[in-house]
C-alpha cells in the first residue's frame, strides 16, 4: 500500500470515528435528559398489558437489579429512537461522498422511508397489535390463577415483537430495491405471490405468540404491504424497463426475409 493510500484509508477511520462518536454522545445526552423519567417511560411501554390485568394486579421483577436495569434498556432505546435523526445524518454524511449523483438521489428516500416504516411498524403493533393479544390471552386464561407477569421477560416480548413488526413494514422497500436494482422483475414479484403468503404465515407463526390473533396481525400486513412494495417498484423501474414490456421479438419469418433482404444487396453489390 502506498502512503497516499495509507493517509487516505486513515483518514476515513478517523472520520469514521468522529462521526459514531457524535452520534453516540447524541444518544447519551437523550439518555441523560430522560433518565429521570425512566420508570414513567416504562409504565408507558407496559400500559398496554396493564389494561388487560384484573384489577389490584400488577406486574413483578423476579431479579434484585431488574427493577432498575429494566427500565434504564427502556430508556436506553426510547433515546435511540429521539437521536435518530442525528445518528442517521452521522452515517449519511460519511457515505455520501463515496456515491454518484443517481446514488444519492436514491439513498435518501431510502433511508427516510426505512426509517418511517419501521417506526410505523413499532407504532401499529403497540397502539393496535398489544392491545388485541393481551386481551385475547387475558380472556383465556384460567380463572383459578393470577396473572403477574415478569418485567423482564415482558421487555423481552415486547422487544421481539416491536422488531418482527417493524422488519415486517420494511417489506415496500426491499420490494423497491430488488426491483430497481434489477435482481426481480416486477412480474417475477407478481407471480411469487402465492409463495409470499404462504412465507408471512409461517414466518408469523414462528415469531408471534401462539394464538390465531397475533399471527393474523403480522401475516396480514405483511400481504399487503408487499402488495404495495410491487405498486412502488411499478413507479421506480426505469423509463427504458417501462417500455421493455411493450417490447415483442420479431418472428422467424420476419427474420429469414432481413437475411434475405442483406443477401440480395450483397449480391447486388458484387455484380
Amino acid at each position: 500500500m502506498s502512503s497516499a493510500s495509507q493517509e487516505t484509508f486513515i483518514s476515513h477511520l478517523v472520520e469514521l470515528r468522529d462521526r459514531l462518536l457524535r452520534a453516540v454522545v447524541a444518544v447519551i445526552v437523550v439518555f441523560v435528559c430522560l433518565m429521570p423519567w425512566a420508570g414513567d417511560i416504562y409504565d408507558l411501554l407496559a400500559l398496554p398489558m396493564m389494561n388487560t390485568l384484573p384489577e389490584g394486579t400488577s406486574m413483578i421483577a423476579t431479579g434484585v437489579v431488574t427493577p432498575f436495569f429494566v427500565p434504564v434498556k427502556v430508556t436506553l432505546m426510547v433515546s435511540f429512537i429521539i437521536a435518530l435523526p442525528v445518528v442517521l445524518y452521522q452515517a449519511w454524511a460519511f457515505v455520501a461522498p463515496g456515491l454518484y449523483a443517481h446514488e444519492r438521489r436514491m439513498a435518501i428516500p431510502l433511508v427516510l422511508g426505512t426509517t418511517v416504516l419501521f417506526l410505523v411498524g413499532m407504532a401499529f403493533c403497540y397502539f393496535f397489535v398489544f392491545g388485541m393479544v393481551f386481551s385475547f390471552i387475558a380472556e383465556f386464561a384460567p380463572k383459578s390463577i393470577v396473572p403477574a407477569p415478569d418485567i423482564e421477560q415482558y421487555l423481552s416480548f415486547v422487544m421481539t415483537m416491536f422488531l418482527a413488526f417493524g422488519l415486517t413494514f420494511e417489506v415496500p422497500v426491499v420490494v423497491v430495491v430488488l426491483a430497481r436494482a434489477g435482481v426481480v422483475s416486477v412480474e417475477k414479484l407478481k407471480e411469487a405471490r402465492p409463495y409470499v403468503i404462504v412465507g408471512a404465515f409461517v414466518i408469523a407463526a414462528i415469531v408471534t405468540p401462539p394464538d390465531v390473533i397475533s399471527q393474523l396481525l403480522l401475516a396480514v400486513p405483511m400481504c399487503l404491504l408487499y402488495e404495495f412494495g410491487i405498486m412502488l417498484a411499478k413507479m421506480a423501474r426505469k423509463p427504458q424497463e417501462a417500455g421493455a414490456s411493450d417490447y415483442s421479438p420479431p418472428s422467424v419469418e420476419a427474420l429469414d426475409r432481413e437475411l434475405d433482404r442483406i443477401e440480395a444487396a450483397e449480391r447486388g453489390e458484387r455484380k
